[in-house]
């Protein structure tokens, strides 16, 4: 047979040393009927189809506590909060809170650009990019997809948003942004870069003789930040946080050291009239 009528064949997933998980899950709340963490990014919610050695959430739990049950996912590079149920009832009855929609979601994404509005219902369809397997597109062809938008702080090239989905479509948040012309400031799949650099914002940055600069973050700038939900078993109202990870709490401080909104605008007002000081003098 010639090689190039052979079959294709499907390659192993591969993790790269960026995507590997640094931390260990933190368990936030446990009892007999459920187990909230914080997810580290870089670790999977479920074994890798192509390779189950992978570690991964389910097989981490089933290891501690027998049987687990999945209520939902979060990406790979996606940190945060996540809930999972030890009984089927439990899994039911939280399984029906986000069918109706009745969880309240919240994640904070660190978007490219400055927005320009405070608040934003980000309300565009999407379906499976028939192009591009594995992700997501808008289409008016797709399915309803809705997510709150409100900005916490401006940068001089970013924003720091809390995202509320309302509904929960795969990759939501990230096309949503990449859609109004904000994808995430980290985020290859969607438009945004690969990694981010100190040397990109802090001036004079000097990197050591025979030395290559590190990222401050290579992985998407999202983070599953609470989630609210009824108790399965005791009905009691109940939320949960995930404190921010080391590399996106990094991000956080470099920019708002380095790239702060009203620094920017302090330094732009003093620009103006420095020429309008020139164009006097002219």
């Amino acid at each position: 047979m010639k090689p190039h009528s052979r079959a294709p064949q499907r390659s192993k997933s591969t993790v790269s040393p960026q995507q590997k998980p640094t931390a260990k899950p933190e368990i936030l709340y446990d009892d007999e009927y459920i187990v909230v963490l914080a997810k580290p990014a870089g670790l999977l919610t479920l074994p890798d189809r192509f390779d189950e050695t992978l570690p991964n959430l389910r097989m981490m739990l089933k290891e501690k506590y027998g049987e687990i049950y999945v209520v939902h996912r979060i990406d790979r590079e996606t940190s945060g909060v996540m809930i999972f149920c030890k009984t089927a009832e439990a899994h039911k009855t939280l399984s029906e809170q986000f069918e109706t929609r009745s969880i309240r979601k919240i994640y904070h994404a660190i978007a490219q650009g400055r927005f320009e509005q405070d608040e934003l219902a980000i309300d565009i369809p999407l379906q499976a990019d028939p192009a591009r397997p594995g992700l997501m597109s808008p289409s008016v062809r797709g399915k309803e997809s809705l997510t709150k938008v409100r900005v916490v702080k401006r940068f001089r090239m970013a924003t720091l948003l809390e995202c509320e989905l309302i509904t929960g479509r795969q990759h939501q948040i990230r096309v949503h942004t990449a859609a109004i012309g904000h994808p995430l400031l980290i985020d290859k799949d969607y438009g945004g870069l690969e990694e981010f650099l100190l040397s990109s914002v802090k001036r004079k940055y000097n990197v050591g003789k025979h030395q290559e600069e590190k990222p401050l973050m290579s992985r998407t700038t999202l983070h599953a930040f609470s989630l609210e939900f009824q108790h399965p078993a005791t009905q009691e109202s109940m939320r949960f946080e995930a404190p921010y990870p080391k590399d996106f709490k990094a991000l956080l401080q470099t920019l708002e050291k380095y790239a702060s909104y009203k620094q920017f605008t302090f330094e732009k007002n003093a620009a103006s009239e420095e020429t309008r000081d020139w164009e006097e003098f002219l």
